[in-house]
C-alpha cells in the first residue's frame, strides 16, 4: 500500500490505539470541560491525531522497535505529552475551540494510562500466529536456509515458516526436521498444511523448475513469491547477493512519473520553508558557537563535493564540524568514532544533526530532496562502484537530508557499512512515494532524540 509493506499486526495495533486515544480525549473533555458536542468532537479529533503522529515519530509502530517495557512507556509518555501540546497549539488559533489547561493535563493523564495498558496487553497479541502468513519454502539449500537466519522476533512478525520442500538440485543445508515430505503433489501438501504463501528459494532455478506445481498452487489461490521479494517485504531492504537483474527490470516499483516528481518537489519546498522558519534561532546560535570557539574569521559553512541525481556532482552545505585542516593532505577519509578532527562544537552539532541544517538550501535549489539516499563523496563513489554491484542505482533519485537507510542502519564509515546501507537505499529507490517520505521524516525525530547513529 502506497509503495510500502505494512505488517498486519502493527496496522491493527495502530487502529486500536487510535481508537483508544480518541476515546480518552472524549472522556477527558467530558470530565474536565463543558464544551458543546460539536466542539468536543473536533478537539478530540485534533488531539488524538497529533498524539498518533507523535507516536509514529517516536517509533512506536516501527518494526525495528526493540525497547523493553520501560523504554516503550517512555516513548508513550513523550508521544502523549508532545502530541497534546501540539494539538493545543493548533486549537489555540481558534478562540472558539481552545481547550483549557485542565482539559489538556487531564487528557495527558488518561491517555498515558490507557495507551500503556493497551500496549502491554497487545504486546504479545501482535506476535500471535493467527496474524501471520503460513509460509512454505520451496528449496532446501543455502538460499532457503537464509530464511532461518531471520531469528529476531521483529523479523518474523509477519510470517511463520511451516516447512521446507526439498529441491532436487539443491544441496541439503536446511535441518532434516524442518523438511516436508514430497509424497503428494505440491498443491495438495500446501492445502493440507493450510499454506498462505510459497517462497521460491532454490539455489539453481535453471533446471527442473517446478513450473506446473507452482502454477497449480497459484490457481488454487496460494500466493507464490520470489525469495528476493520475500526478504524485501519482511526486512525492508534488497539483498544484493540474491538479486538478479530481471527482478529489477520486470518487478514492480522504480516509479518516476509526473505525479511523483511534482509531489516530491512540492513536499521538499514546503518542508524546507517550514523547517527553516522553525530552526532559524538554532542556526544563529550555531554560527555564534563556531565563531566563539574558533575565532571570528573561522568559516562557518563547509561545502563538500558529493554525487547526486544521475551521477552529477554538487557541493553539499554543512556547518563545519571539523578543524579547517581536517584533510590538509587532500585525501578523503571516512569519519570514525571519537574522530580527533572534530571540534567541541562540531561534536555536539553532529550528534543532534544540527550540522545538516544548511542542506535545506541544497533542497531549495533542487540539488537535493528532503528524503533520499545520503549523497557520498566522488572518491568513495568511484571506489564503491568498482566493488559493490548496483551501487550506482542509488543515484536514480535525488539524495536526501534523511533517508530509509539512516533509520534502519547506524552511521556508515566503511565499505561494508556502505554495502549494508545500499540494500536499504535500494528499497527506497524501488518503493519511494510521498507517504514513505512523510513516514521517514516523522521517524527521523526518533533518530535525533535518541541519538542514533551519530558520529
Amino acid at each position: 500500500m502506497f509503495g510500502h509493506y505494512w505488517q498486519l499486526g502493527l496496522v491493527l495495533l495502530w487502529v486500536l490505539e487510535s481508537t483508544v486515544i480518541f476515546a480518552s480525549s472524549l472522556l477527558a473533555f467530558r470530565w474536565f470541560g463543558v464544551a458543546e458536542p460539536g466542539i468536543l468532537w473536533l478537539q478530540s479529533f485534533v488531539l488524538a491525531g497529533c498524539v498518533m503522529v507523535a507516536a509514529i515519530a517516536m517509533g512506536l509502530f516501527s518494526r525495528r522497535l526493540r525497547d523493553r517495557t520501560v523504554g516503550v512507556v517512555l516513548r508513550i509518555g513523550v508521544s502523549v505529552t508532545g502530541g497534546a501540546l501540539l494539538g493545543a497549539l493548533l486549537l489555540y488559533v481558534s478562540p472558539d475551540h481552545r481547550p483549557t489547561w485542565t482539559e489538556i493535563f487531564g487528557f495527558v493523564g488518561i491517555g498515558l494510562f490507557s495507551l500503556t495498558i493497551v500496549r502491554i496487553v497487545a504486546h504479545g497479541l501482535i506476535d500471535e500466529d493467527i496474524l501471520k502468513r503460513r509460509v512454505l519454502v520451496y528449496g532446501s539449500g543455502n538460499n532457503a536456509a537464509r530464511i532461518l537466519d531471520l531469528r529476531r522476533r521483529n523479523d518474523q512478525r509477519g510470517f511463520k515458516v511451516v516447512g521446507f520442500v526439498p529441491s532436487r538440485n539443491d544441496e541439503r543445508v536446511v535441518p532434516e526436521d524442518k523438511l516436508v515430505s514430497q509424497d503428494a503433489p505440491l498443491v495438495a501438501t500446501a492445502a493440507e498444511l493450510e499454506i498462505d504463501e510459497i517462497v521460491v528459494a532454490m539455489d539453481d532455478r535453471r533446471q527442473q523448475f517446478p513450473l506446473k506445481d507452482l502454477l497449480d498452487c497459484r490457481l488454487a489461490g496460494i500466493e507464490v513469491i520470489e525469495l528476493a521479494s520475500f526478504f524485501e517485504r519482511e526486512t525492508g531492504k534488497v539483498y544484493l547477493d540474491i538479486l538478479i537483474p530481471s527482478w529489477m527490470i520486470f518487478g514492480a516499483g522504480f516509479r518516476r512519473d509526473f505525479v511523483r516528481r511534482y509531489s516530491e518537489r512540492a513536499f521538499d519546498l514546503a518542508a524546507s520553508f517550514v523547517l527553516l522558519v522553525l530552526v532559524l534561532p538554532i542556526i544563529v546560535l550555531t554560527i555564534l558557537a563556531i565563531k566563539i570557539e574558533e575565532g571570528v574569521r573561522a568559516p562557518v559553512l563547509y561545502g563538500q563535493p558529493r554525487v547526486g541525481y544521475a551521477g552529477r556532482v554538487f557541493r553539499v552545505l554543512k556547518f563545519r564540524s571539523m578543524r579547517v585542516d581536517a584533510e590538509k593532505d587532500g585525501r578523503a577519509r571516512w569519519a570514525s568514532a571519537n574522530d580527533d578532527r572534530v571540534t567541541r562544537v562540531g561534536r555536539f552539532i553532529r550528534k543532534v544533526r544540527i550540522d545538516e541544517l544548511p542542506q535545506l538550501f541544497n533542497v531549495l535549489t533542487g540539488r537535493m530532496s528532503f528524503v533520499g539516499p545520503r549523497p557520498e563523496r566522488p572518491e568513495f563513489v568511484k571506489q564503491l562502484n568498482e566493488t559493490i554491484p548496483y551501487y550506482d542505482v542509488r543515484h536514480a533519485v535525488k539524495p536526501g537530508i534523511t533517508g530509509w537507510a539512516q533509520l534502519c542502519y547506524p552511521y556508515g564509515a566503511s565499505e561494508e557499512d556502505a554495502l549494508q546501507k545500499l540494500q536499504y537505499d535500494l528499497y527506497y529507490v524501488k518503493n519511494h512515494s510521498l507517504v514513505i517520505d512523510v513516514l521517514i521524516l516523522l521517524q527521523t525525530v526518533e533518530v535525533i532524540l535518541f541519538n542514533k547513529g551519530a558520529r
